[in-house]
């Protein structure tokens, strides 16, 4: 039976097998196990130049079956919680019954290096270069669970299937072995595909290959598609029909994006639309049917528009679903029909992608902003964001990494990229890369080079440097910048006029590359805003005169109408008439930095403490939303309660490194005044400086940074318990290793601390580590002594058992004097980071503790602290707590019930609610990082 229906195969699409896998799956779903029951046959072909004895297949679906799996850590690195934390029963796996030869004799296979998604099937005999072999395979799937990847079965009982058959590794000068890590479309050759899938009758089945059946039988129905050249495995199975095709000429469109409840004629004109304007700018698409579902929009949304709730619609609906429909069906159309190697050579398609998306949008929205109507809005409207047009979106999101040195060459492997690069950034850096190139040659060569590229190359093996010789052939200028500088590395452009010579009828004009690339510049003359002259300079390696006739301009600038991604445009402006370089703008709150201006920023900022209860008052500063090197703050504030002048004033410059360990040197001052207790205030001022260390993988957490800083402190005498110590200076250098997983968490310290009263040192070490039977433990190590210490009659700088005394000022308590009362009970686990308060709590000579905690269920640890706490002329004295944690958020949200400590069982204890201690982290940006940490 096997033999016939790949006999039949043949004959029903001829040249299958002319140098091309073909593949013959016959499937049954059994939905009450959530199973499909698969007998497959394999056609391969050996399209290397040795002989093989053995073939690869991947099985991704079983990449779910393990929490040691790639795709498992992939989810950990990004702290991803769901897998790790799932039921069996909502992963997936794959059972293999057998693999056979076309003799029908049993073939040894295993899973090499215990890898779970790849399949290595060891032949009888060796393969010689360009035979064939037939293997049939036999196995089981289990179907994972759609809210890992999106793709699985959903709520309703629908099957959303990818990557769900086994398919030949590629064989391209060796075996190209890649696993599941969600990272887009698996990496195979193109193959011939025929399915007859066996379901019950109330479901439907829905994918990009031919429908060449439906056969409907007693209790089930079989359902039957075949397909030629084919690179994408999804197929639907619903229990109600959630597709729709609109026909576009000879290509029908499957879909089910959301559609904004647009009416099916304006979503007909839309998608005819799409399809005609690929058509026009690529050339046609060698298949019958373009299968869009809305799982392939989610994983790569247009982003800002897709975080938006449903009832905010700053944008017309046919736009919406316009925008939608071409992004998703234009990266199918893509993927589908360019053979470039996904993982290491996508920068390729996402280039073609995105520029054709901005010609799209100028040519189809030629005036929608990048807030949509939220521009015109009273207020919004005041704010650079609302002059910014849609397509300005990617130059701005490439940039957050650039400023961040986050940024990675397009050449990145895909499984090597910073999650906003793999799912933002590289992919604008591409695209406004092609047109920065665009631009630069002036001329539609660009264009026809995309369309020579698809023409030439669709549905034929290709590579990035395929693409870059036709764009070198048809440009009429050297290119070899963009290819060398631009794609390659992760060099920054920046620019700046360095000098300016006035002479009778010309300028003369000396720009300076401020990085060291071959990149060239647009310089523009400018006369009141408006551009009256514009000329590219290259071959900048260095500097560069050039001149340029004089006419009316009032000022020159580089990069003025920002078709180039620079890191900086703030230093392009130069004054020719004008007393200044460029005006200054004031703005209320924070703002999209515009480099037209000098940019000043105020807005009302409020802190609280016990004492001078909330403080309010502006805050004057530069810092834009994209981060830049030199950043001040100054923000007075009047103290409700103390009814004083409190405040904050600081200043920063960072000197970035690229492609280096020591990426970033920091340096600057800061000062701080604020009450220490009721009419009492501090003043603090602390310059500072940073080296800061990073692995030069970036997808790694781990961190290194080394912290020299002065802190002079003086603090108002207390009339009542007079101070011995108000004013002190305190020398601090501090090393901070860090790096926090999901899986394991490892920070340690060493802090030494001189003045000329003591001089101290100490050592802490936290690491948590969470288990595959979801325990996890945290344990946290510290140990601390004075070298010398002059002060001994006072705790002030004392280590303390649960509650430091903070006397560097670097912890927010918000009543750091209270002894006893709520704001007492806060805890910052720093030092001793015991819970129960126990005597003695200060150590003047030194201090060691420990402190373990473990889940009990969900949220709720039990932790246990013990520690030696050795004074001056006593014996160290042994003291330990113990009791229940309930974390909420770890480190921002927490509370600690003391239950059994050296001073008995503290729960039966009447006081008992005073004993009770907590964590609340009120600062933003701190817990901006706990959502943001999964991105950068």
């Amino acid at each position: 039976m096997r033999y016939l229906r790949l006999f039949l195969l043949c004959i029903l699409l001829p040249g299958w097998l002319s140098a091309q896998n073909s593949i013959e799956v016959r499937a049954r779903l059994i939905d009450s196990i959530r199973t499909l029951e698969i007998e497959q046959s394999i056609e391969f072909i050996n399209t290397g130049q040795r002989e093989l004895t053995s073939i690869y297949l991947n099985d991704w679906n079983n990449a779910f079956s393990s929490k040691s799996s790639a795709l498992a850590k992939r989810f950990a690195e990004d702290f991803a919680r769901r897998f790790h934390f799932a039921k069996d029963q909502e992963r997936g796996y794959t059972f293999i019954d057998s693999i056979q030869d076309a003799n029908n004799f049993p073939l040894e296979w295993d899973r090499p290096g215990a890898v779970p998604d790849l399949i290595r099937v060891k032949l009888q005999e060796p393969l010689a270069a360009g035979d064939s072999v037939t293997l049939h395979l036999s196995y089981r799937l289990k179907i994972p669970d759609d809210k890992f990847t999106r793709f699985g079965t959903d709520q309703f009982g629908n099957y959303k299937l990818r990557y769900w058959y086994l398919v030949p590794a590629p064989l391209e000068d060796g075996w190209k072995l890649y696993s599941h890590k969600d990272l887009g479309l698996q990496y195979v050759k193109p193959y011939n595909i025929f399915v007859s899938i066996d379901v019950p009758t109330e479901f439907y089945a829905a994918s990009a290959l031919n429908l060449v059946r439906t056969e409907t039988k007693p209790g089930f129905k079989t359902i039957t598609f075949e397909g030629r050249n084919r690179l994408d495995s999804k197929m639907y199975l619903t229990k109600s029909y959630i597709f729709e095709s609109i026909n576009s000429g000879d290509l029908q469109v499957i879909t089910n994006i959301e559609d904004e409840d647009i009416q099916l004629k304006a979503k007909d004109t839309i998608i005819d639309r799409v399809t005609g304007f690929l058509q026009e700018r690529l050339g046609e698409y060698p298949h019958q049917n373009l299968f869009v579902t809305q799982e392939d929009y989610a994983k790569n949304p247009i982003y800002g528009l897709n975080q938006l709730p449903s009832f905010i619609r700053p944008f017309p609906d046919n736009f919406q679903y316009d925008i939608k429909v071409f992004k998703t069906l234009t990266n199918n159309y893509l993927e589908n029909t360019i053979l470039i190697n996904p993982q290491t050579e996508k920068w390729v398609t996402d280039a073609i992608m995105i520029s054709l998306f901005i010609d799209y949008v100028d040519t189809y929205y030629p005036k929608m902003k990048l807030i949509g109507n939220l521009s015109n809005i009273i207020g919004i409207r005041w704010f650079h964001a609302a002059d910014l047009e849609f397509n300005d979106q990617y130059q701005f999101l490439y940039m957050n990494m650039a400023r961040m040195n986050l940024d990675q060459p397009l050449i990145t492997r895909q499984d090597s990229l910073v999650k906003f690069n793999k799912n933002i950034s590289n992919a604008y850096k591409a695209g406004i890369g092609l047109k920065y190139l665009e631009e630069f040659l002036g001329d539609e060569s660009v264009a026809e080079s995309i369309s020579e590229f698809y023409s030439n190359y669709r549905l034929e093996p290709v590579t990035d440097e395929d693409f870059f010789q036709i764009l070198q052939k048809n440009a009429e200028k050297d290119i070899d910048w963009f290819f060398e500088d631009y794609v390659k590395t992760s060099k920054k452009i920046d620019f700046m006029i360095s000098d300016l010579d006035r002479e009778q009828d010309s300028l003369k004009v000396t720009i300076k590359n401020l990085r060291d690339n071959d990149m060239p510049v647009s310089l523009y003359g400018l006369n009141d805003g408006n551009v009256v002259y514009k000329t590219w300079v290259e071959k900048i390696r260095d500097t560069k005169s050039v001149s340029i006739p004089r006419r009316d301009i009032e000022r020159l600038a580089l990069n003025y109408e920002q078709e180039i991604p620079e890191f900086n445009q703030r230093n392009n402006y130069k004054a020719v008439t004008k007393l200044l370089d460029k005006p200054f703008q004031f703005r209320l709150f924070q703002d999209v930095e515009d480099p037209r201006y000098h940019q000043v920023f105020f807005m009302p900022e409020f802190d609280y403490n016990l004492y001078d209860g909330i403080s309010l008052g502006p805050k004057l500063y530069n810092k834009t939303i994209l981060r830049r090197n030199f950043n001040y703050a100054i923000s007075p504030k009047f103290g409700l309660n103390s009814k004083t002048v409190v405040g904050s004033a600081s200043f920063s410059n960072t000197h970035q490194f690229e492609d280096q360990n020591l990426y970033a040197i920091t340096y600057g001052a800061g000062g701080t005044r604020f009450s220490y207790g009721f009419n009492l205030f501090y003043e603090k001022f602390t310059p500072y400086l940073f080296f800061l260390f990073r692995d030069p993988y970036l997808r790694s957490n781990e961190r290194q940074r080394l912290m020299i800083r002065n802190v002079l402190v003086s603090r108002d005498q207390n009339p009542e318990e007079p101070l011995l110590y108000p004013k002190y200076n305190v020398f601090n250098v501090n090393y901070l290793y860090s790096n926090p997983n999901f899986l394991k968490h490892l920070t340690a310290s060493v802090d030494y601390q001189l003045s000329d009263k003591f001089s101290k040192i100490a050592v802490t070490a936290e690491y948590r580590k969470l288990f595959k039977n979801n325990r996890q433990v945290n344990l946290r190590f510290f140990a601390g002594t004075f070298l010398y210490n002059d002060v001994r009659t006072n705790d002030y700088f004392s280590f303390a058992l649960d509650r430091p005394t903070d006397y560097l000022f670097d912890y927010n308590y918000y009543g750091r004097s209270q002894g006893s009362g709520l704001f007492s009970q806060q805890i910052i686990v720093a030092e001793g980071g015991f819970k129960s308060q126990l005597q003695p709590e200060f150590a003047n000579q030194w201090l060691t503790s420990m402190n373990a905690s473990t889940n009990i269920w969900n949220w709720i640890h039990a932790y246990g602290d013990i520690g030696l706490v050795k004074n001056k002329g006593d014996n160290a004295e042994f003291l330990f707590d113990s009791g229940i944690r309930v974390s909420l958020v770890q480190d921002y949200f927490e509370l600690f019930f003391p239950v059994y400590s050296n001073l008995g069982w503290e729960i039966t204890e009447p006081d008992y609610d005073q004993r009770i201690r907590f964590i609340v982290a009120l600062d933003i940006n701190t817990l901006i990082r706990l959502f943001t940490r999964r991105w950068y």
